[in-house]
C-alpha cells in the first residue's frame, strides 16, 4: 500500500513534546487524531510530516517555532495594575486569566498567562504557551483512507 498522500483521510496517534522531553499533548489523553491531509485541520508542518507514512509506521518530526505555534511576540506581553482583577482572584505566575477586550463592538474574553507579580503590577502574556518553542511530534500512522474524488451520477 502506498504511503499517505494529499487528500487522504488519516488517523494517527501521537505525542507532542518539548526539547526538554516534557510532553505537552498526547493522543493517549485526547484519543487518536483523524484528519484529511491538506484540509488545514492541523498545522501545515504536521500534515507535511505524515505525507508518505505507511500503516503502522512511526516517525518523529521536529518543528521550529515558526512551523508550530509561532515566535513569541514581545508586544503581546503587558503589565497591568493588580486592581484589574477582583481582590480575591487567584493571580500568581502560571495562572491563566481571562481579560475582557472589545473588538468590532463586542466583548471577548481573551486568555493570558500571568508571568510575573511584583507589588501591584501584574505581567501577563497573550502569546500561545508554546510560542517561541521548538516542538517534537512522535507520530504513528494507524489508518489511511485513500482520497476518492466525488463523481457525479452519470444518469
Amino acid at each position: 500500500m502506498p504511503g499517505a498522500k494529499l487528500g487522504d483521510l488519516v488517523t494517527v496517534i501521537y505525542d507532542g513534546k518539548l526539547e526538554t522531553g516534557e510532553v505537552f499533548e498526547s493522543s493517549q489523553e485526547t484519543g487518536p487524531l483523524k484528519f484529511r491531509i491538506g484540509s488545514g485541520g492541523v498545522m501545515p508542518a504536521f500534515e507535511e510530516g505524515v505525507i508518505g507514512m505507511e500503516l503502522d509506521e512511526t516517525r518523529e518530526i521536529i518543528l521550529q517555532p515558526e512551523q508550530a505555534y509561532g515566535p513569541a511576540q514581545e508586544e503581546l506581553v503587558h503589565t497591568l495594575p493588580r486592581s484589574t482583577w477582583a481582590p480575591d482572584a487567584d493571580i500568581r505566575p502560571g495562572v491563566v486569566v481571562g481579560i475582557n477586550m472589545e473588538k468590532d463592538g463586542k466583548e471577548h474574553k481573551i486568555p493570558a498567562m500571568v508571568t510575573n507579580l511584583e507589588g501591584d503590577r501584574v505581567t501577563i502574556d497573550f502569546n500561545h504557551p508554546l510560542a517561541g518553542k521548538k516542538v517534537i511530534f512522535k507520530i504513528t500512522m494507524k489508518k489511511i483512507v485513500p482520497y476518492e474524488p466525488e463523481t457525479k451520477d452519470a444518469h
